[in-house]
């Protein structure tokens, strides 16, 4: 035994390569790959990361927040304000579970996150041990690429692949589960370099020139064609090359839930906000155009309505950079398989230059119904102050200048309706899983990504309470976010299902609340109410110019509803003005 290891050893050995612990190690690459904030919460599995981070506090900025879900929301507003990876840190058991709900979220969403997380010895792997848990396959359907390292010399690979795969194509989050002996042990740490590629993924698809063509063939001789925006082109940075291809062939522009930002409300082509709770235009042309161009988005259930009765009237173009995702709910007629600034680039050489100021003008014809039934009364109402309002208000004295983070609900419908988003990356949202509890540490995030621009969160009184314990780590760390709650005492979305389709039976939707201000008087926060019309603008002015963290309380009406509505199952040309005369079930 003795000779085969001595023969192991090398004859002479250079100057041996520093050997530092795994966990040294994996605070290395984090730097390497240019990270400087970490969002974690700190437990025994995990406890030799948070070790060796004691002596990187100049590097790496960790901020503890208070439930590991909040940690993972924070990384994503983190992530969908700057364009970087979220980082997070967890314990094992009940830490790693805890981030579940912001993988699922983070996954469906396309928010590159990279998750470490402590877990057991590995000898004690598979044997129930305290706080193990078996994250990897519980994980598994909830994250882009998983992986379990149990030896500190399988750390470097498994992070750089980790950014890598994070971050490239179609974002996504990554979970890497560390062992506490990998943690632990000792190893040659020769530099990190960074996965320039994996030979069983091909993140970017190669554009082809012929699908370019048969785009633009359909998009040049459309008389009606019409572009749906999703968050695809915010992803591909693709903001500009959308407005240049818009302005080229006008052809009118309409966002998505996520796509909002991509492309400026202002812009003469812009058409509103697609739908369950979008404007009427939008939803009720898509089922008059000729031809659809879909790019970057996925053809939501919450977008297309009854697929049965989906622009059956229309030749689709679908531009992806995820091939998994075209053909998958409706059918296309010419697929481009692509990112989304490449393909714009290249369609717009191609496409002749034309306006389509007839078909535009019906979208404004449609615009002026909806303004006069629906928006100048959420603007000017009378009664209770409305949801509306208070957005409009927002919208008018930022100057659209604002990053909005929005919770699940009424509130955030009505705030991708009325909050005018004029640059990229200032919509920051749930949108796909619709997670609420989301915002409060999304908009940690967004403001640790962006110390410089303002950020303000838009939450109902029901999601502030699912994380509202995220208010120690604004008062911790002293971060100067704003935070709107328009309370109306009701889960005001399922409410206003229950009230529409359900002969009004409110079935535990209405909600008592706390004193919401005493609360965040305790954590140190500035607060204000407002019950009154007339003091709404001075509120919202003192929060904006407030230089700490600011906590708005707005009382709304309590059974305000959120219009236009497609009621499940219908079309999106059936799109409800108000709420229907006699109560219908689905």
């Amino acid at each position: 035994m003795d000779a085969l290891l001595t023969k192991a050893e090398p004859a002479h050995k250079e100057a041996a390569t520093l050997k530092i612990s795994g966990s040294e190690i994996l605070l290395r690459c984090l730097i390497e790959e240019g990270v400087e904030t970490i969002f974690g919460y700190p437990g025994g599995a995990i406890m030799p990361i948070y070790d060796a981070l004691y002596s990187y506090g100049d590097q790496l900025n960790h901020i503890l927040v208070r439930h590991e879900q909040g940690s993972i929301h924070a990384a994503q507003g983190f992530a969908r304000a700057s364009g970087k990876v979220g980082v997070v840190f967890a314990t094992s058991g009940p830490g790693a579970l805890n981030l579940v709900t912001g993988l699922g979220d983070a996954l469906i969403d396309s928010t590159p996150v990279v998750c470490i997380t402590g877990q057991v010895f590995a000898h004690l792997l598979g044997t129930d041990a305290f706080q193990e848990t078996d994250v990897v396959n519980t994980t598994i359907p909830v994250t882009k690429w998983n992986v379990q390292v149990t030896e500190a010399k399988d750390i470097t690979s498994a992070i750089s692949k980790a950014f890598y795969i994070a971050q490239t194509g179609r974002p996504g989050p990554v979970l890497v589960d560390i062992t506490k002996n990998a943690q632990n042990e000792m190893y040659e740490f020769d530099g990190y370099q960074k996965c320039k590629s994996i030979r069983t993924y091909k993140p970017k698809p190669v554009l082809q020139q012929t699908d370019i063509e048969a785009a633009a063939a359909l998009i040049n001789s459309a008389k009606k064609p019409y572009i749906l925006a999703g968050q695809g082109i915010t992803l591909s940075g693709a903001s500009n090359e959308l407005i240049a291809f818009s302005e080229k062939t006008g052809i009118p522009v309409a966002c998505t839930l996520l796509g909002l930002s991509a492309f400026p409300t202002d812009h003469p082509n812009y058409v509103g906000f697609l739908g369950m709770h979008g404007n009427y235009a939008p939803n009720v042309l898509t089922n008059e155009c000729d031809v659809l161009i879909g790019i970057g988005m996925r053809f939501d259930d919450r977008v297309t309505g009854n697929v049965n009765k989906y622009a059956k009237q229309a030749k689709i173009i679908h531009i992806d950079i995820d091939l998994a995702e075209i053909n998958k709910i409706i059918s296309t007629d010419v697929a481009v398989h692509a990112d989304a600034k490449e393909a714009l680039v290249a369609l717009t050489a191609t496409c002749k230059q034309t306006s389509h100021p007839e078909w535009r003008k019906q979208f404004q014809a449609l615009y002026e119904i909806e303004n006069e039934k629906i928006i100048q009364k959420e603007y000017n109402p009378k009664g209770k102050l409305m949801m509306g309002e208070v957005v409009h208000q927002l919208s008018q004295q930022s100057k659209g200048s604002a990053i909005i983070v929005t919770d699940v609900g009424q509130h955030q419908m009505i705030t991708s309706r009325y909050y005018e988003f004029k640059t990229p990356r200032t919509n920051i949202t749930s949108g796909g899983a619709g997670t609420m509890g989301f915002a409060l540490p999304a908009a940690i995030g967004a403001k640790m990504a962006m110390p410089n621009r303002p950020v303000v969160a838009v939450i109902g009184d029901g999601g502030f309470q699912m994380t509202l314990q995220e208010l120690g780590t604004i008062m911790q760390n002293k971060i100067p976010v704003k935070i709107i709650v328009l309370n109306n005492h009701f889960l005001g979305m399922v409410r206003q299902w229950q009230q529409l389709f359900h002969n009004k039976r409110y079935s535990f939707t209405e909600i008592q609340n706390p004193d919401f201000i005493k609360i965040v008087e305790a954590y140190s926060i500035q607060t204000r109410q407002v019950t009154e019309r007339h003091e709404l603008a001075a509120a919202i002015d003192e929060m904006l110019n407030s230089t700490g963290a600011y906590f708005l309380e707005v009382v709304v009406g309590k059974e305000d509803n959120v219009f236009p509505m497609i009621p499940a199952g219908a079309a999106v040309s059936e799109v409800l003005l108000e709420a229907p005369t006699k109560n219908s079930h689905h």
